[in-house]
């Protein structure tokens, strides 16, 4: 009769906690901007100044949620990893400031500038190609590196280019 009983609780449970919607989690409020990217460094005339050809980065949102991203170049390139202002209407960004860079430690001053500028930085749906042909978005923007301890030189501005993602 024990048996029984509980069958039929466990039951009438089941049945309630099935019928329960699930939560529509929604997005963040980056996502229109956030992605991997596939770019190179250039400067002026000049493609891939340093050689390195295209290297991933990757653009998301900040744990406060709200009109930040992350824009990170993941240690692939000069090293940089900083907080941008973005406009999710229009598909632009920038930290003209600036800003702190994550990457930098003061033990190693010389491995990763200390601050970084971002100007001019926007997502352009539908305008690149990945490597397969498959139309993509496209990310630009200049950048400075500022304090980076270079002989003669305050600091350098190199656009982001090539316009592919994965």
């Amino acid at each position: 009769m024990k048996r029984i009983y509980f069958l039929s609780v466990a039951i009438t449970v089941l049945a309630f906690t099935s019928c329960q919607k699930k939560p529509d989690v929604g997005g963040t409020a980056a996502q229109k901007m956030a992605n991997e990217w596939w770019v190179t460094l250039d400067e002026g005339s000049t493609t891939d100044v340093f050689g390195i050809g295209h290297f991933q980065i990757a653009t998301y949102n900040t744990s406060s949620n709200d009109n930040t991203i992350w824009v990170d170049d993941l240690e692939n390139g000069w090293g940089f990893k900083i907080k941008a202002t973005a406009d999710y209407n229009s598909l632009t960004f920038a930290a003209v400031s600036g800003a702190n860079n994550e990457y930098f430690d003061p033990a190693h001053p010389t491995n990763f500038p200390k601050t970084v500028k971002v100007t001019e930085g926007k997502v352009i749906p539908n305008a690149g190609h990945s490597k397969t042909g498959v139309l993509t978005d496209s990310i630009y923007f200049k950048i400075e590196f500022m304090s980076l301890h270079l002989t003669g030189s305050k600091g350098n501005i190199f656009l982001k280019r090539k316009k592919k993602n994965i």
